[in-house]
């Protein structure tokens, strides 16, 4: 097993005992809870007369369901209605603190929890919601979690968990130019498998990964459990303590450094042995982008589709039935694959630097007429501070729909969906069949700069060959 990694260090510095189980039970410092998996967990607290035993270190949002289009209450959808209104009534019983959309503070929990200084490294997070490994991207052990397992946190401020084994993966070189961070993990998981990393963190490193910004990193993290692993992780450094410096419920002064000092400590050791070790060389990366029905059935732009017989023997009826869905076929490029939907959003890529880059390659140029596009911030104080640089104007004048915060049509819980059997360029993090709101719809992942080049081009454009404008910032 690993030993003196960041995920070895924090996990001990949190266990509280050894479980019959075999499991280890561990302290929770920040549970982010939000409308869709709550409910029931706090139904089962009333059910055994319990209370939250750490509401000071919990801390809600509303993102699935809320509405992008308008604010107005009561919702139009009765459901969605319900499900705020019941995390209204929880969060006020326990005395825990809500970024309501009322604050300005609301947006996707693993937007707000970076933003407000919630997260922070060496801390232990959980969510329930599968994508919370976003959070290790600040050297976090993050973990998404089941129904049952909020209600545990809840009652004891406490998760049982089985540790799992440690691959590092290093990414070598620069990356080129049109390559992003969403380009890195998709090529990740396309080498290793949806299923790859099953028992395992990733510890993401190399010299590709410390260039990136942090929203680069959580845009990595984000995806870590796409590719099987539990969690996924930067170690800390100074780009990390830097983002972090004078945020809300961030130390100040004295108190900072030594925090900071802490977060030095829970490095990964540089003699830390892990369990396994895969190298890649990005810059040999180009964007990617998905030609299937899996985040792991992706492909350079300009790289054949392939063939579903030169794939392992378990892969190809999974691919063959991936490329009757999206209509490709073996031996052709995903360049000019045409698309009705533009989707620039989802925790993965609608933070303030994933607009600006877009907001580059949009100006002076108009969305294809055929193509329905839209643009959803993933946090009212995203949204606040785009507008604040004019970003909202540069899409709306291309013809981009600007809209509020929230999940939207990531998996389309609200009224943002897919119709019919639409193509959506998608700055998401999951293809699967059905996941943005219609069974024929078909999803193609790609980074943030290639879905409003598809967008303006109304097919999967190289973003390579297509020049950038200076917008302020």
């Amino acid at each position: 097993m690993s030993e003196g990694t960041l995920y070895d260090k924090v996990w001990d510095r949190h266990a509280v005992t050894r479980l019959p189980t075999g499991q280890d039970q561990l302290f929770v410092g920040l549970h982010l809870i939000h409308e869709v998996t709550s409910p029931q967990a706090f139904g089962m607290l009333r059910e055994r007369d319990l209370e939250v035993a750490y509401p000071d270190l919990t801390h809600a949002t509303v993102d699935h369901i809320v509405p992008t289009s308008s604010k107005e209450r009561p919702y139009a959808d009765t459901a969605a209605e319900e499900m705020m209104a019941e995390l209204e009534e929880n969060v006020h019983e326990s005395g825990i603190e809500f970024s309501h959309p009322d604050t300005g503070e609301q947006g996707i929990v693993h937007v707000i929890g970076p933003e407000q200084g919630l997260t922070q490294p060496g801390t232990t997070i959980v969510c329930g919601d599968s994508h919370t490994s976003t959070h290790g991207a600040f050297g976090a052990l993050a973990f998404g979690i089941g129904t049952s397992q909020i209600r545990d946190v809840l009652a004891t401020g406490t998760v049982a968990m089985e540790k799992q084994k440690v691959r590092k993966i290093e990414v070598t070189g620069e990356l080129g130019d049109g390559v992003e961070a969403k380009d890195v993990i998709l090529e990740i998981i396309r080498r290793l498998g949806t299923e790859g990393g099953v028992g395992y963190v990733y510890e993401y490193a190399g010299e590709a990964i410390e260039n990136l910004d942090m929203e680069g990193r959580m845009s990595i993290c984000n995806m870590s459990i796409e590719g099987g692993a539990r969690a996924g992780y930067v170690n800390p450094d100074e780009t990390t303590y830097a983002w972090l410096e004078g945020r809300e419920r961030v130390p100040e002064g004295e108190a900072f450094e030594e925090r900071k000092a802490y977060w030095e400590s829970i490095r990964s050791d540089d003699n830390a042995e892990y369990d396994d070790v895969v190298t890649i060389d990005g810059g040999e990366l180009e964007p990617v982008v998905t030609w299937g029905t899996t985040p792991a059935q992706g492909v350079g732009v300009t790289e054949p589709i392939p063939e579903p017989e030169d794939l392992p023997a378990d892969k190809v009826e999974t691919a063959r039935r991936a490329q009757e869905h999206m209509r490709v076929e073996p031996g052709e490029t995903m360049e000019g694959y045409p698309i009705d939907v533009a989707f620039l959003g989802s925790c993965t890529n609608a933070r303030l630097p994933d607009l600006r880059r877009a907001a580059r390659l949009v100006k002076g140029r108009t969305v294809d007429p055929d193509v329905r596009a839209m643009v959803v911030p993933g946090s009212q104080q995203v949204k606040q501070a785009a507008e604040a640089e004019g970003l909202d104007e540069i899409f709306t004048e291309a013809g981009f729909d600007w809209r509020g915060a929230g999940c939207s049509m990531c998996l389309g819980m609200n009224e943002d969906q897919l119709e019919g059997d639409e193509a959506c360029a998608s700055s998401s993090n999951r293809n699967f069949v059905g996941r943005q709101g219609s069974k024929d719809g078909r999803t193609v992942l790609m980074n943030p700069r290639m879905v409003v080049a598809a967008a303006i081009n109304g097919e999967v454009t190289d973003v390579r060959a297509m020049k950038e404008v200076t917008v302020n910032e």
